[in-house]
């Protein structure tokens, strides 16, 4: 395999070495699907991307991204840090956007700067998919928890965008933090349909600048909790627009993400209704860690 840029990214940070550590791959037209797949795991982050051209085609660059076990259609953060690096490294900063060309198709990401000049990335996504419910009495089995954890005023629903999630409302934080996942509980219950990624959510938060916290379980698909979930959070944006869990009219909430693990994260999500159905963007920083070679 010849050299290809290679790049260590935390999305979704407000500090260095917190957020999702990212690893981008330039240049990897030539790198087969098998090697991808063992450097993804060898990373062994969430998620690793390989952007196969330094050049556009039809107004997108075509992108991978593979967990340390497999390949995904589409996942938030490594979306947002590569759009984040293409700009940076191959576009000198100056696009307003990037579109980059996925197995789930071309996702739009834009640069918004506040007053003080910090840069949030947004990427922008229409509604997801709604899919069936479940009990309050089989998210608490799966999860290790008490029925009486489960925020029952809200439905326990799946919804997929790129990959399928199971969203679990909860009253505390401290059944938040009480909650795993277990392959075995989950054997037991007899469902073996349930999706690959369970994200939890909460009204009380670590910080007080902060609307919800959460917690995302993906262990079927090799990553057994992730620190900030681009996917799984617009996702949230429009299951808290469709059952007005918030207030009435748009979503417009601070979530985060990762403290339980040591990574935390911020994730900002905006959600809104018009006559052709939902918009949703789900921003955040990136910050650069480290850059290097693949040899």
């Amino acid at each position: 395999m010849s050299q290809h840029p290679f790049y260590i990214l935390d999305v979704f940070a407000e500090t260095k070495y917190s957020g999702n550590q990212l690893g981008v791959v330039l240049d990897a037209a030539d790198i087969p699907e098998e090697e991808m797949q063992r450097i993804a795991r060898e990373t062994n982050f969430a998620e690793t991307t390989f952007v196969l051209s330094d050049d556009a085609r039809e107004g997108g660059y075509d992108v991978r991204i593979f967990t340390p076990q497999v390949e995904l259609p589409f996942a938030g953060h490594p979306t947002i840090g590569t759009a984040w690096l293409i700009r940076r490294e191959l576009l000198d900063g100056s696009a307003d956007e990037v579109t980059l060309n996925l197995k789930a198709g071309a996702i739009r990401v834009s640069f918004e700067a506040d007053e003080a000049g910090v840069e949030t990335s947004w990427l922008h996504q229409s509604a997801p998919t709604f899919g069936e419910t479940f009990s309050a009495e089989q998210a608490a089995a799966l999860l290790g928890l008490d029925v009486a954890d489960i925020d029952d005023r809200f439905p326990v629903e799946s919804l997929l965008m790129g990959i399928e999630f199971m969203f679990v409302p909860l009253r505390s934080m401290a059944a938040l933090k009480r909650a795993a996942f277990s392959a075995e509980r989950k054997a037991a219950l007899g469902m073996p349909n349930l999706p690959a990624g369970q994200f939890l959510f909460c009204p009380e938060t670590h910080s007080e600048s902060n609307d919800l916290c959460a917690r995302m379980f993906a262990a079927e698909l090799g990553v057994p909790e992730d620190p900030a979930t681009g996917s799984a959070n617009a996702c949230l944006g429009g299951y808290l627009l469709k059952h007005t869990c918030l207030d009435e009219g748009p979503v417009n909430v601070r979530v985060e993400q990762g403290y339980e693990i040591g990574r935390p994260s911020m994730l900002r999500v905006r959600a809104e209704s018009d006559g052709g159905g939902m918009k949703i963007a789900v921003g955040g920083n990136v910050i650069m860690i480290a850059r290097g070679e693949l040899t």
